[in-house]
């Protein structure tokens, strides 16, 4: 099965401490498929929030389709996503017990079909951000250095 990545999620990987990832079908209406198809999609303010026993993303844009009605939908509606009952109350508890935050990491088609990888995420704090760019910053120089020689 063919695995194309539409848009991944770079934001969370800064903000988030990001942990084991899940696949979930996500609900969308003709003119969003064909919209994502075209690549037209930003997760960057994306999260993932549960209520009445479903999960719902919230934030995720995906741009109008150019050649559909006047009556296209909404780019940053919530969005459904499809999980069996299981592995949403496993999500569901985690998130409550240990203040975890459900982060939408990546968007791709598997085959004809949208997914998205949402990801459990803890908060970062400046310093943790900082450390982190600091390294990947001493990294590139490294590599930069041992390429000149």
């Amino acid at each position: 099965m063919v695995i194309k990545n539409i848009a991944t999620n770079k934001k969370a990987y800064h903000n988030y401490f990001i942990g084991d990832g899940v696949e979930a079908g996500i609900a969308l209406t003709g003119s969003e498929i064909k919209s994502v198809r075209q690549g037209r999609v930003s997760l960057a303010d994306a999260y993932v929030r549960p209520e009445r026993g479903e999960l719902w993303l919230y934030n995720a844009h995906i741009a109008r389709y150019e050649a559909s009605s006047y009556m296209s939908h909404e780019p940053t509606r919530p969005r459904k996503l499809l999980l069996h009952k299981k592995e949403i109350r496993n999500l569901t508890s985690k998130i409550a017990e240990k203040g975890l935050t459900l982060v939408a990491t990546r968007l791709y088609l598997k085959g004809s079909i949208a997914k998205v990888e949402i990801a459990m995420g803890k908060g970062k704090k400046l310093y943790d951000k900082r450390d982190a760019i600091h390294r990947r910053e001493s990294d590139r120089e490294l590599a930069r250095t041992m390429k000149t020689r």
